[in-house]
């Protein structure tokens, strides 16, 4: 058996490059939500401008997340990883300098592109990177503490907005990228030397146009924008071309064949729906609690303070329970315990208090 061992020096700092390599991608998708209201102020834009600064990013990020994972199996995981963190940290660049939400949109999707070459490699790297004994354990450290870096951006993005300035939430993406190029030095290189030849060039853009359609036709319909019935149809008929261009492909970007799996099936249905879930609801959340209840952009996000020590406590004892014990039990019980959570937090309305309702 081949692979670093997770205690090891060679083990830390390949689990140091893909945590943070990974957590710039997650701490970006949330950071930014506390800061809306100064960063619609400051380039005087609407509700609609606001989306789009949000879904720009995301927009490339799912688009490109397929693609960039087959880049890096083809060309070396640590090669395009690196890139896509330089990517990243120009782009957040680009965003903290801003002077219009044009500007901001179109710098938020090349940020969405940076992301979709970084952290489809952060999990590969560790996948071929670690022995197979200690892969589950550094998996469950990587995800719980990228949760952290989820669950801490509304934290530290209201108190980067209070102390000095919307802008510094990007700009504070630079330094935690030079710290991962560090760590990825490091890093030993690694491929898939068994891939057939050529990329699914047709499969990305398909998949990038329906998104893109969908999108455009959601937010389209929320403010009434005009070719909102074109956008949906132009989607949704790319999102079927893509299947069935996956499905033809000789080197798919998303084998369908993986899905004749139940197990495999299962598992991103369960995640799928958890994470929508979850990331749905913390989005809300913290636009509540500032708009409803009156919490500063400091308040707001250190509400989610309790979620972020809890999920540094235990992702990796989950991780080590779910190995020994196997999946099915930790991946049932888990979003039970989270929809008991979210149902409480359905009570809260205007005069709730943070210990009887939210905590």
């Amino acid at each position: 058996m081949t692979g670093v061992r997770r205690d090891s020096p060679e083990g830390r700092w390949l689990l140091a490059a893909a945590v943070l390599g990974s957590g710039l991608a997650a701490l970006d998708a949330t950071v930014i939500n506390v800061a809306l209201p100064a960063i619609g102020e400051d380039l005087d834009t609407d509700i609609t401008g606001l989306q789009w600064i949000l879904n720009g990013y995301l927009l490339t990020l799912a688009s490109f997340l397929l693609l960039g994972g087959s880049l890096g199996d083809r060309y070396g995981r640590r090669r395009v990883f690196v890139i896509g963190v330089v990517w990243f940290a120009g782009a957040s660049l680009l965003c903290g300098l801003a002077p219009s939400v044009e500007v901001m949109v179109a710098a938020r999707a090349l940020q969405g592109v940076g992301g979709a070459l970084l952290t489809p490699g952060s999990l590969a790297l560790l996948q071929s990177g670690f022995h197979p004994e200690d892969r589950a354990r550094a998996i469950g450290a990587w995800s719980g503490l990228g949760g952290v870096a989820t669950a801490i951006g509304p934290f530290a993005g209201g108190w980067l907005v209070s102390a000095a300035s919307w802008r510094w939430i990007f700009l504070l993406n630079i330094p935690i990228a030079a710290l991962t190029l560090l760590a990825t030095r490091h890093v030993p290189e690694s491929r898939d030397t068994t891939m057939p030849p050529g990329l699914d060039i047709a499969g990305s853009v398909a998949a990038a146009v329906g998104l893109a359609g969908v999108t455009w036709a959601l937010i389209g319909a929320d403010s009434g924008a005009a070719g909102v019935p074109a956008a949906a149809v132009i989607g949704v008929g790319s999102l079927v071309a893509f299947i069935a261009i996956q499905a033809r492909s000789p080197h798919p970007l998303m084998p369908l064949e993986l899905f004749a799996n139940r197990w495999f099936s299962a598992t991103n249905v369960v995640t799928l729906a958890l994470y929508f879930a979850l990331g749905g609801s913390f989005f809300l959340l913290v636009v509540f609690l500032q708009t409803t209840l009156g919490y500063s952009p400091v308040e707001a996000g250190a509400a989610l303070f309790p979620l972020t020590v809890i999920m540094f406590l235990l992702s990796a004892r989950a991780a080590a329970l779910g190995q020994r014990i196997g999946p099915r039990i930790p991946m049932t019980i888990g979003p039970i315990v989270a929809g008991l959570g979210l149902l409480g937090l359905s009570r809260i309305e205007a005069g709730s208090t943070y210990v009887g309702d939210i905590l």
